[in-house]
C-alpha cells in the first residue's frame, strides 16, 4: 500500500471544525472506555532547537500513530505519521499545522459540551493569535453563543481579531481593554496565551462558568492564578500523566495544599460517562487542556479516509 503526503493545503480542503469535535469526541471517548492508549508528550533539545514526540493508538478505529513537531527561532514544524495497526504500514505522512489548531479547538469544544452550562451564552477571552480562533469556532459550534469579548495585548490586533471573528462566528464580538474586561461575567472563559503569569484572576469569574485554558504547557507558565483553581468545583485535564509533567496551572496549587492529583479528572472519563462533571449549575468547572496524540490520530484518520475517497494527495514511497 503507498502512502499517501497530505499538504496543509489539502487538510485545509478536508477538515472542518465539525469534523473534528466528532472525530475528538469519538477519540477520548475510546480512550475513557480503555479502547486507544496514549503516551504523554517527550522533550529533547538544544537551546537552538527542540523535538516533541507524542503517540497513540486505536486499535477499533484501525489506526496508531505519531505527531512530532520541532520549535527554533525560525518557526514550528507539525507532522503526523499514520499506521494501520493491522499491518503496521504507514499509510499517511500529514502536515499537521492546520490539524493540529483545528483538535486543539475541538478538545476544548467537547470539554466545553460536556462541562459548561446549557445556557451558555457570553465567552471572554484572553489571547488573540491563531489558536484562539479554533477555541471561539469550537465553542460557538457546541453553545449557542450571543457575545464574545476578547483581550490581546496589542489593540490593533485585538480590534482585527474580532472584526474577523465576528464575521466568521455571526455573533457579536467586542475587544476589550484588559483581560478582566474580557473575562468578567462570561458564560465561558477561554486562555489562549503563552503568557508566562498568570491572565486570568479567580475574582474575576462569575459562578457557573466553564474555562477552556490551553495555552500553558510548560510547568515554569500559567494561565490561572491560585484563587481561580481554587474556586473550581470540577477539575479535568486531557491527561493526568502529561498533566504532572507540563501543568504549572495545576501543580503549583498542589505545592501550596489548594488541589490534590485526586481532585483532578481526565476528560476522557467524562465523555465515556465514567465521571460526572458538573453537578450544579453554580459550580465553576475547569478544563486544562494540554494536547494529546489521540487527539492527532482521530482527526488525521478522519482527514486520511476523506482523502482516500477523494482522491486527494499525492502517493509516496518510502
Amino acid at each position: 500500500m503507498p502512502t499517501l503526503l497530505l499538504t496543509e493545503k489539502d487538510v485545509e480542503g478536508l477538515l472542518r471544525m465539525p469534523d473534528a469535535l466528532g472525530a475528538v469526541e469519538e477519540g477520548l471517548r475510546a480512550l475513557g472506555r480503555r479502547e486507544a492508549t496514549n503516551r504523554p508528550r517527550q522533550r529533547v533539545g538544544t537551546r537552538e532547537s527542540t523535538v516533541n514526540v507524542m503517540l497513540a493508538s486505536w486499535p477499533t478505529r484501525g489506526y496508531s500513530g505519531f505527531k512530532y513537531y520541532t520549535t527554533s527561532r525560525t518557526g514550528i514544524r507539525f507532522w503526523v505519521h499514520l499506521f494501520d495497526v493491522a499491518t503496521g504500514e504507514l499509510v499517511a505522512v500529514v502536515q499537521a499545522d492546520r490539524l493540529g489548531q483545528q483538535r486543539t479547538g475541538a478538545a476544548s469544544g467537547v470539554a466545553t459540551k460536556y462541562l459548561a452550562r446549557p445556557d451558555a451564552s457570553t465567552v471572554g477571552i484572553v489571547g488573540t493569535g491563531w489558536q484562539a480562533e479554533s477555541q471561539l469556532e469550537a465553542v460557538c459550534a457546541v453553545r449557542s453563543i450571543r457575545r464574545i469579548r476578547c483581550y490581546g495585548r496589542d489593540k490593533a490586533r485585538r480590534e482585527g481579531f474580532a472584526k474577523k471573528m465576528a464575521s466568521l462566528l455571526g455573533v457579536t464580538v467586542d475587544a476589550a481593554g484588559s483581560p478582566e474586561a474580557a473575562i468578567r461575567d462570561a458564560d465561558i472563559v477561554i486562555a489562549a496565551t503563552n503568557a508566562p503569569r498568570p491572565v486570568v484572576e479567580g475574582e474575576w469569574l462569575r459562578s457557573g462558568c466553564h474555562i477552556n485554558a490551553m495555552g500553558a504547557n510548560r510547568l515554569e507558565t500559567r494561565e490561572l492564578d491560585d484563587a481561580a483553581v481554587r474556586r473550581c468545583a470540577f477539575v479535568a485535564t486531557d491527561s493526568i500523566e502529561q498533566a504532572r509533567e507540563e501543568s504549572g496551572d495545576l501543580v503549583e496549587p498542589m505545592k501550596r495544599g489548594l488541589l490534590t492529583w485526586d481532585r483532578v479528572h481526565e476528560i476522557s472519563e467524562v465523555v465515556a460517562g465514567k465521571v460526572r462533571g458538573r453537578t450544579n449549575a453554580d459550580d465553576i468547572t475547569l478544563f486544562k487542556s494540554h494536547g494529546i496524540a489521540i487527539e492527532d490520530v482521530a482527526v488525521a484518520a478522519l482527514v486520511y479516509e476523506r482523502a482516500q475517497d477523494g482522491g486527494i494527495g499525492k502517493s509516496i514511497t518510502l
